[in-house]
């Protein structure tokens, strides 16, 4: 029989079932506690979380060696780890992972440091053990399947929805969001979700925050799973001055599975890639990894796919009769402060999105104008975008997909790679502030 190793009991690691520590002073004084998780760090290591001063702490300081017992979640095989301590980390990305699965299983719970130590052995004990399920599907084939048809993709929308109905179809993962993170830097906000009833789309997060903003803040990966799971995921939406602003982020009302993992492209973050299940255990650490890829993966697509443009402005449309808007009048009032369009009294939208809209009626209402592109409102002084990671090409995709679900006489229709038509086929009157007009 080969060797056994750590990342072969990986799987024991995971916090499903605690673990036995046994160790003793420099004295020889036996101790034996329990651990809700060891942390994996490579074949020959594995990491104890460092939260308060305990007899486990000091008798690791004062006899380094100790002998770990795990459990398998799944086969309820047992094994032995001797271990080792070797030192304490306070920083780098162990520490950063183990404090983003501590914030995800106990929020307020400090971590001082990582326990690296070195694992001397491994042993299978001898009792009886369960058949090993039946894997949910090839992750490394769906990984390679899904960046297939990523690469092909080329528009921003096409791409959100490949990754997640490709989750759904491949991997059996029905509900998942996509968030994409706001020109300040500190809000996250719903661009793309499948399975639930309602879209979410415009629902926000704020980043530090909450299991999706832990994520963003931390940019590692955070995974709970089993019906221990207390993690409080909360419709983190900004307050805003005005009422009534708020779009509910979708969730399942009793998951027991989550994984959440940044969606990155070098330095840049560009959001979070969200699933969950109402299955307890459903997600493990081949999940974990495939969903890392994928991220990874719709990263760079995000970031071809938002470049901008070099297309040239727009020609003046031809004259030709406006469509005769019919129905009663629509009074969409804007509001400068946070952005915010209200269609009558119903909340739209907000934020660079909002501000978008209101000048394109804008211009439409004055000059009878629907034609734009994304260069021309990028050199718009009205919109005072910044120069660097606009985000204008997502709150155009979150723009789009809002008045898609709200109306049917109001929308944005794309003309190609960079251009648009504001589509208008009611009377409306806009409102700012104090100023009103119709159109």
């Amino acid at each position: 029989m080969s060797r056994l190793d750590a990342e072969q009991v990986r799987a024991c690691l995971e916090g499903s079932l605690p673990a036995q520590l046994a160790t003793s002073s420099a004295t020889g004084v036996p101790d034996i506690c329990e651990l809700a998780q060891l942390h994996f760090v490579d074949a020959n290591h594995i990491a104890l979380p460092y939260c308060y001063t305990t007899t486990l702490r000091e008798n690791l300081l004062g006899n380094p060696r100790a002998a770990a017992s795990v459990v398998h979640p799944d086969t309820a095989a047992r094994y032995r780890l001797a271990i080792e301590y070797l030192r304490t980390e306070s920083d780098g990305p162990v520490y950063t992972a183990m404090q983003a699965r501590l914030n995800g299983m106990a929020q307020g719970v400090p971590l001082l440091g990582a326990d690296i130590c070195r694992v001397l052995t491994v042993e299978a004990l001898p009792g009886p053990q369960l058949p090993l399920p039946p894997a949910p599907c090839n992750r490394l084939a769906a990984v390679r399947l899904l960046s297939q048809k990523l690469a092909a993709a080329d528009e921003l929308s096409q791409a959100f929805d490949l990754v997640l109905n490709s989750l759904a179809e491949l991997m059996g993962m029905d509900h998942a969001l996509v968030l994409c993170v706001d020109e300040s830097g500190r809000w996250l906000y719903t661009v793309a979700s499948r399975g639930y009833a309602q879209s979410g789309v415009g629902s926000e997060v704020e980043i530090g925050r909450g299991m999706i903003g832990s994520v963003a803040q931390l940019r590692m990966p955070i995974r709970i799973s089993g019906l221990a799971n207390d993690y409080n995921l909360p419709a983190l939406q900004r307050i805003p001055p005005l009422l009534g602003t708020d779009i509910p982020i979708p969730a399942l009302h009793h998951p027991h599975s989550r994984l959440a993992v940044p969606i990155e492209a070098g330095s840049w973050l560009a959001g979070v890639l969200y699933v969950e299940s109402a299955e307890s255990r459903r997600f493990d650490f081949e999940d974990e990894d495939a969903l890392v890829a994928i991220a990874q993966q719709l990263g760079l697509a995000m970031r071809w796919l938002t470049r901008p443009t070099e297309i040239a402005e727009p020609l003046p449309e031809p004259p030709r009769s406006a469509p005769v808007a019919i129905g009663p009048t629509v009074t969409i009032r804007y509001f400068a402060a946070t952005q915010s369009v209200f269609l009558d009294d119903d909340y739209l939208i907000k934020g660079v999105a909002g501000a978008v809209l209101w000048l394109l009626l804008n211009d439409h209402q004055r000059e009878g104008r629907s034609e734009s592109s994304n260069r021309a409102l990028r050199l718009d002084p009205r919109l005072r975008l910044p120069d660097f990671d606009d985000n204008l090409e997502t709150r155009l995709l979150l723009l789009q997909r809002r008045l898609a679900e709200r109306c049917d006489w109001l929308g944005l229709e794309k003309l190609g790679r960079g251009r648009f038509r504001l589509r208008l086929e009611r009377p409306v009157r806009l409102v700012d502030g104090e100023v009103t007009s119709d159109a």
